[in-house]
């Protein structure tokens, strides 16, 4: 689960939530909605190679480019295409 997504489980009314709240939201670039959003259309492109963890970290991170996408995927490798695809899906929630 992405930051953004875990941040819709978390309550501003219990003690220590709401502190937990407030530092994550200083690190996510997408609320809670649009991180599900995005989620099913990464899910949607079928990539083969794609894993739960490069989903998650493709939702923290809106990679931009294809070097900062490669750094997700450091251990395995993706084509051009694969590539253009997930980054034009990132690019809509921008």
């Amino acid at each position: 689960m992405s930051m953004a997504e875990a941040t819709q489980y978390l309550h501003k009314d219990v003690e220590g939530e709401a502190e937990f709240l407030k530092f994550v939201k200083g690190f996510i670039r997408i609320d809670s909605k649009k991180a599900s959003e995005l989620r099913k259309e990464i899910e949607g492109l079928e990539l083969i190679k794609m894993r739960e963890e490069h989903i998650v970290k493709i939702i923290d991170l809106l990679p931009e480019n294809q070097e900062n996408l490669n750094k997700i995927f450091n251990d395995v490798g993706l084509d051009e295409d694969e590539s253009n695809k997930i980054l034009e899906t990132v690019k809509k929630f921008r």
